[in-house]
């Protein structure tokens, strides 16, 4: 008769036991984060003003300005639509930090650092809040603009929402390291913010097409991330999902994510010792 001590155990890989705690405590970031929201739906509600207002006062003047050119692919809206969401993951995305602003300084956010939360969730997951209403102005937008000409292609709608996610990681961790580094003048915080955010979507082809302005322009582009996840989502909406210019987005996002979260972590690192 064998004993217990001599059957054989199994136990659970590290790598294994890590990827769950990571899965785990990015869903509990992201539900507290998500808790004022819940609270207060009006705040999504309000966020669709933005883009519904480019959408009924900017979308227009292209259709006037340019048409249905071949320079916007032979559709306005086809064009417009993914930019617009792409700008409410940007705006988003960019702002964790504040939020992170005032938990620095109600103490909330040592609180957490002493929790045996991993610390990479705690960037991913607040990050990935700002994902959940993005998804729901989506469902929304698409719903108002299909019937205008915009042609809706579901699976490349997904594919395009999740590399917005990959990339507002990535965003969102720089964010959350921005206001770490300020938090002793946390006025500096927008001046940053506002300063990098504009440039980086108007030089991205965004709201207007850069294929007709001036040549510097064209080359600072190239050195954007955000003008080949401009790309992408365009490709991925239009229902081109297997492409080069998708390939090249979802490069972009990856080494944006990568590199926030580096940065990211760093900061807390610093700002916990």
């Amino acid at each position: 008769m064998t004993s217990l001590l001599d059957s054989p155990t199994r136990s659970t890989p590290p790598t294994t036991i890590q990827r769950r705690s990571l899965l785990r405590d990015t869903l509990i970031v992201a539900a507290r984060e998500l808790r004022p929201v819940r609270r207060d739906p009006f705040s999504v509600m309000f966020g669709m003003v933005q883009p519904l207002v480019f959408l009924a006062l900017f979308g227009p003047l292209l259709v006037g300005a340019l048409g249905d050119s071949d320079v916007l692919g032979g559709s306005v809206w086809q064009w417009f639509v993914p930019a617009i969401l792409v700008q409410v993951a940007l705006f988003g995305t960019s702002t964790v930090g504040a939020n992170l602003l005032f938990e620095l300084q109600t103490g909330a956010h040592e609180r957490m650092l002493v929790t045996p939360l991993s610390r990479p969730s705690l960037l991913v997951g607040r990050s990935l809040k700002e994902m959940v209403p993005l998804a729901l102005q989506a469902v929304v937008i698409l719903a108002v603009m299909t019937p205008f000409s915009f042609d809706l292609h579901l699976t490349g709608a997904l594919a395009g929402l999740a590399l917005l996610a990959v990339f507002g990681v990535g965003l969102g961790s720089l964010s959350y390291a921005l206001a770490l580094a300020v938090r002793k003048q946390d006025w500096m915080f927008w001046v940053v913010q506002q300063t990098l955010i504009f440039p980086l979507m108007l030089l991205s082809g965004l709201l207007l097409p850069l294929e007709s302005g001036p040549g510097w322009m064209q080359v600072v582009a190239k050195f954007n991330p955000l003008t080949y996840l401009v790309d992408a989502e365009r490709s991925l909406f239009a229902g081109d999902i297997v492409s080069t210019t998708v390939l090249w987005g979802v490069l972009a996002g990856l080494i944006t994510a990568a590199l926030g979260l580096v940065v990211g972590i760093r900061g807390m690192s610093r700002s916990a010792d």
